[in-house]
């Protein structure tokens, strides 16, 4: 008989495929990011190179597929698709909060199935922060590496959903605490990530102290989670549930802003995503200081059909890559990174607020 965490795993996976589960009036930033487009590149396009060496991991582009899922029929399928089309492609995935495998054994087959699928790739294990203030220690932290032998251990953050979750574990006392206590201790690199809220610097630089490597910000502006929490609400009709997610679909800090503030902040690895939808923004997140981007609802409905869809979509984010950095005359990832930018809008106020330069882009 299912579990309730597989119950509401594929109630997560049916959602984001049938509703609009985007950001409403909170956007990601990436239209106030402005590259600067250079007439005369003076490089080649089909010489460029996209190559990306992270975490001690060589990347044929700087890209993730996001975490999305695991402990479900359709969760095999997803991450079999992804697994295969990554390992081809030579970039690299997560996989969903293994919870659901450590309390359930028989389910790490549709975490595991990640690495047999992609036995080269860059593969990011997953528990949840809540899961450590419980009493999840080292030896649960070895174990979800050790089932995909995956590259490097995220410790997600979603205060945002557990509080509005009916069944949520907005338990948070501690974690701090609990994390620098396993970041020495485990093999790998320990990449604290955000679930689509957003990191503010003053968060980064405690996770640094810590001795976290690296931070997936996942800032607002694309997928909320408490809008996917507001029509769980409205599947089993409780409206007070409801309520909330409608009052918090768009709370957290967007995308761009919490990315320079991490990036300006910290000398960690940083991933940007959160709203990351083209080659653009991944080429717009690089510029801005990432040092990679990742993405994942773009590429779940390629994913319940099969590897060569999401090969595809992939490759075409690949392209957009390539002719931005083309477009700005950044022949590898090294000089788009040094690329001239404009910041205005929303972003620009944003930053000078919290006492950041976005002129300094400008500057380059």
């Amino acid at each position: 008989m299912p579990s309730q965490i597989e119950n509401r795993k594929a109630e997560h996976i049916k959602i984001s495929l049938k509703e609009n589960i985007q950001a409403r009036n909170i956007h990601t930033g990436f239209n106030d990011i402005h590259l600067i487009h250079q007439a005369l590149p003076e490089i080649d396009r089909d010489r460029i190179s996209l190559s990306a060496r992270v975490f001690e991991h060589d990347f044929s582009a700087p890209i993730l597929v996001g975490a999305m899922t695991g402990g479900t029929e359709d969760a095999m399928k997803i991450n079999t698709s992804i697994a295969e089309a990554v390992e081809e492609l030579g970039l690299g995935m997560g996989v969903g909060s293994q919870r659901a495998a450590i309390e359930k054994p028989e389910l790490e087959s549709t975490y595991k199935v990640v690495r047999e699928k992609a036995p080269e790739a860059f593969l990011v294990a997953n528990i949840g922060a809540p899961q450590l203030v419980k009493g999840y220690g080292l030896r649960e932290l070895k174990r979800a590496v050790e089932m995909i032998e995956a590259n490097a251990l995220a410790i997600h953050l979603n205060p945002l959903q557990e509080a509005i979750q009916p069944e949520g574990e907005a338990k948070y006392g501690g974690v701090l605490k609990q994390i620098e206590e396993v970041a020495d201790k485990i093999d790998v690199p320990i990449i604290v990530k955000e679930t689509g809220a957003g990191i503010s610097a003053e968060v980064a630089k405690k996770l640094e102290e810590a001795g976290v490597q690296g931070i997936d910000i996942s800032g607002a502006g694309g997928t909320s989670w408490a809008a996917v929490e507001y029509y769980r609400a409205e599947i089993h009709k409780d409206p007070f549930h409801q309520r909330l997610g409608s009052s918090f679909w768009d709370w957290g800090i967007p995308t761009t802003a919490s990315l320079v503030e991490v990036s300006q902040s910290t000398k960690v690895t940083v991933i940007a995503s959160g709203g990351v939808r083209t080659g653009i923004d991944v080429a717009k997140s690089i510029a801005l200081g990432s040092n990679l981007a990742s993405m994942s609802t773009p590429l779940l409905l390629p994913a319940m059909r099969n590897s060569n869809e999401v090969k595809k979509a992939l490759h075409f984010i690949i392209e957009e890559l390539r002719n931005t950095m083309f477009l700005v005359g950044a022949n590898n990832v090294d000089d788009l990174k040094e690329t001239p930018l404009v910041i205005l809008g929303d972003t620009a106020k944003w930053l000078e607020k919290r006492g950041f330069e976005p002129e300094r882009f400008a500057r380059r």
